[in-house]
């Protein structure tokens, strides 16, 4: 890698990256104390997966919306407004656990309102990116971006909400909503206009309704076989991956033998392998091209469900995840960058948010697979569930990723990008 990038990213996308840093702090510390406290108020597997449910719903009602508003708003201040409304909704939620006062109808509530900002706020930050940086550096940023968020969101917030969850089971939360009264500070210093939506010197009148503007966004996505298979793909992958990760938490207690704390470290294990797949994720693209990325990353996939099904050692568990969060960042950097260079600049919000709808609008849908089939059929029965899609997935499209049909896709994409919006 280039020994100095911070300098060739530009002092605009290092305020980016502190910011998602400290962000990512509070996010990860929730995310390991969110299941930990709904665990410790029922035993139910549907009713622990009803928390993830409620957390990614928000992508299958508002995600379109959401990227049909970035696109007409600046991005910028759409980050930092959701920034401060977020704040609001952990820090009422922190105080309520400090008082004693919680629910599961509470926790609930605040993670839909938490899954609605954050589909705004990722379709704003994925779309403000490629005016950031320059076009050729988009693998390093999306790198660097996923590096800083896996070491806090993940080695670092991993074990430390397990800990603070222990100590005071307030305290994750009311750590998150400072994280995100100081990402708020941080995005306002960021200079720049980062609104795309409308032409230069077009009157009003001409512009076409808002679900207008967005169903040509989907139609765009829709239109290339290379991105429209990335979304379906990833879309059917993640209802597995979320019925699986909605009931990790039982999986570690009940089946592998774990406290919160060994429950937080499995999530410093996917850090880990998320880190070093950031950090090598460039130049192994690079390397091996984007074709082998994916049908390596495919294979991992699959080996992920195979394990969490099979095993009860928790050194095993802990290996895939590692090796699971190297996928994970390989691809985010292969699938965003490939987003990001070929779709025209104002349709950024809304193409980004019609692939994360595909991609993450199921996830709602897994959340509640995960905990019924768990219900019925056993905590192992979800990653048995997982196995079995992957393999078929991986199947059907192992050719769509070979590098002439990556080749040829990617171009009509890239001349597709040129044409009128």
């Amino acid at each position: 890698m280039d020994a100095s990038p911070v300098a060739k990213l530009g002092p605009r996308f290092t305020l980016l990256w502190t910011a998602s840093a400290i962000s990512g702090l509070g996010d990860g510390v929730t995310m390991v104390a969110a299941p930990l406290l709904i665990a410790s108020m029922t035993s139910s597997p549907l009713v622990v997966s009803g928390a993830t449910f409620a957390a990614t719903l928000p992508w299958l009602l508002f995600s379109l919306l959401s990227g049909g508003l970035v696109d007409r708003l600046d991005r910028r201040r759409v980050m930092v407004v959701v920034d401060w409304i977020r704040a609001v909704t952990i820090g009422v939620l922190g105080v309520a656990v400090a008082l004693h006062r919680e629910s599961v109808v509470l926790l609930y509530a605040v993670l839909f309102l938490l899954g609605t900002g954050e589909t705004l706020f990722r379709a704003a930050s994925m779309s403000m990116l490629p005016a950031v940086v320059q076009p050729d550096l988009l693998e390093r940023a999306n790198g660097r971006l996923s590096a800083a968020r896996t070491v806090v969101h993940d080695m670092i917030a991993g074990p430390l909400g397990g800990l603070l969850f222990a100590a005071a089971a307030a305290a994750p939360f009311l750590l998150d909503a400072g994280s995100f009264v100081v990402g708020a500070l941080l995005l306002s210093l960021l200079p720049g206009t980062y609104r795309e939506g409308q032409a230069p010197g077009a009157p009003a009148a001409e512009r076409a309704s808002l679900w207008s503007e967005i169903a040509t966004g989907v139609r765009w996505l829709l239109a290339h076989r290379l991105l429209r298979t990335l979304a379906v793909l990833i879309g059917l992958l993640n209802v597995t991956l979320t019925a699986a990760m909605s009931i990790l938490v039982l999986l570690a207690t009940e089946r592998l033998g774990l406290g919160s704390v060994g429950y937080g470290a499995l999530f410093t294990a996917l850090a880990a392998g998320g880190l070093l797949g950031a950090l090598v994720g460039e130049r192994l693209v690079r390397r091996f091209t984007a074709s082998v990325t994916l049908r390596v990353g495919l294979v991992v996939e699959t080996l992920f469900h195979l394990t969490m099904a099979l095993s009860t050692s928790p050194i095993a568990v802990g290996a895939i995840l590692a090796l699971f969060g190297v996928h994970g960042s390989l691809w985010m950097i292969v699938t965003m960058s490939l987003l990001q260079r070929l779709t025209p600049a104002a349709m950024l919000g809304r193409v980004n948010s019609a692939y994360l709808f595909l991609a993450a609008g199921g996830t709602a849908f897994g959340a509640v697979l995960g905990g019924v089939v768990a219900t019925h059929f056993g905590l192992t029965a979800p990653y048995w569930i997982g196995f079995v899609v992957a393999a078929a997935v991986t199947a059907a499209t192992w050719r769509v990723f070979d590098r002439r049909s990556m080749a040829a896709a990617t171009s009509t994409a890239a001349d597709a990008a040129t044409a009128t919006v």
